[in-house]
């Protein structure tokens, strides 16, 4: 009989030619086990998914309570159905007062497509402004913002009228015009390797969209739900967008996605054509109640500011490391720079041998990333840092 792992590489549509392909038994807290029990500290969080930490008790709760009452029953938007609509009103009640239309989807890719729609059909311009190194999906509209033409030359022809700026060059707003729809910004670089806007950066641009009629879509997809200390990112900057993405950290470990406007901005999706957007699975219930529980949990256990303390522990212990270059970080989201990425594929090895769980960005290969769930301990933080040290005093 063929093994898990054969049939792994045989059977499954793999979007890496070296995936890790550990193969994991069970998940709780900030650690997996692999099938001979090996024990790994996870870094990656799932991509900034697992905030409140895998399989956390009142997730799991939550969870367990909707499948006893249903689970599937129609095409998003035309029942009432109770976990979307409260966890619904619990983030308009943490948002501004604009961002109280929310429309569930599955993922990020998607909360992205939604929000492209909104904003050409609210403004009817065709223009869409993004930045070189930003990443937003991979469906054809994510794709066609993405900032980085080696993973979207095969696939074109894409959406067109896209201009890309550099971040962090105010020079360049003039590019956004009356001619453009929105624009589209992380607030701060992730797969660029954790890249931070200038000082009054994100306040001139929302200045230039005011200007032009141009709306602002933040992507607070892995930067959201406590990951930087704040509730959601823009919160850290004095600005506020016009549609707001959401996803990965939503939803405790379970799918779910949504994009945010004013209900003004959102009922033009009702109409001309009606069902603008639709979706078969966004905000399935099972999902909403699992994203409502894990909202609750990074509010009561105050995980905000246990991210900006754990991101100070590891900025701290690290910093003065001889392999270490530069740290840029937000919170507990750190991009930890090595001399090149040849030296960063040698580290991510021996992490692997030592139990540690780290990653490369999309668009910074010298980079790791350490990320691990906002309810990593003191104690287990101060153990992961002397992992990380000695894995870094094996470099050659």
């Amino acid at each position: 009989m063929s093994t898990l792992r054969e049939l792994f590489f045989r059977h499954m549509g793999l979007p890496s030619r070296r995936p890790l392909a550990i193969e994991v038994e069970r998940a709780e807290g900030i650690y997996f086990f692999d099938k001979d029990g090996k024990r790994y500290t996870d870094l990656v969080s799932g991509v900034a998914v697992s905030n409140v930490g895998h399989r956390h008790p009142r997730v799991l709760q939550a969870i367990q309570g909707q499948l006893d009452k249903y689970m599937h029953l129609m095409v998003y938007g035309e029942y009432i159905q109770s976990p979307q609509v409260k966890l619904a009103q619990k983030l308009s009640s943490l948002l501004p007062g604009n961002l109280d239309a929310v429309y569930f989807v599955n993922s990020g890719s998607e909360a992205i497509e939604g929000a492209l729609k909104l904003a050409k059909r609210h403004t009817g311009r065709p223009g869409v402004v993004a930045f070189r190194n930003a990443y937003h999906g991979g469906t054809a509209g994510a794709l066609s913002i993405l900032g980085n033409e080696r993973l979207k030359q095969a696939f074109r022809p894409l959406i067109p009228d896209v201009s890309f700026l550099d971040f962090n060059d105010a020079n360049m707003l003039d590019r956004i015009s009356e001619n453009t729809a929105c624009v589209v910004i992380e607030c701060i670089q992730a797969e660029a390797g954790i890249i931070l806007p200038e000082k009054e950066y994100l306040r001139k641009i929302r200045e230039r969209c005011n200007e032009t009629g141009t709306l602002l879509i933040v992507d607070d997809i892995q930067m959201g739900f406590g990951r930087t200390g704040s509730l959601f990112s823009f919160e850290h900057y004095g600005i506020v967008p016009d549609i707001l993405c959401l996803a990965k950290g939503m939803g405790g470990g379970m799918p779910i996605g949504a994009f945010i406007s004013s209900h003004e901005m959102m009922d033009k999706l009702t109409f001309e054509p009606e069902l603008g957007h639709i979706t078969t699975f966004g905000g399935h219930p099972v999902s909403c109640a699992a994203s409502l529980a894990n909202l609750e949990v990074i509010l009561e256990e105050n995980l905000t500011d246990a991210a900006v303390k754990t991101g100070e522990l590891f900025y701290t212990g690290l910093r003065d490391h001889s392999k270490i270059k530069e740290i840029r970080y937000k919170g507990l989201m750190m991009g930890v720079e090595l001399e090149n990425e040849a030296i960063t594929n040698e580290l991510i090895d021996i992490f692997l041998e030592e139990g540690l769980i780290s990653d490369r960005f999309l668009f910074r290969p010298s980079a790791f990333r350490i990320a691990p769930p906002l309810t990593i301990t003191q104690e287990q933080a101060e153990e992961t840092i002397q992992s990380i040290i000695a894995c870094l005093d094996r470099l050659k």
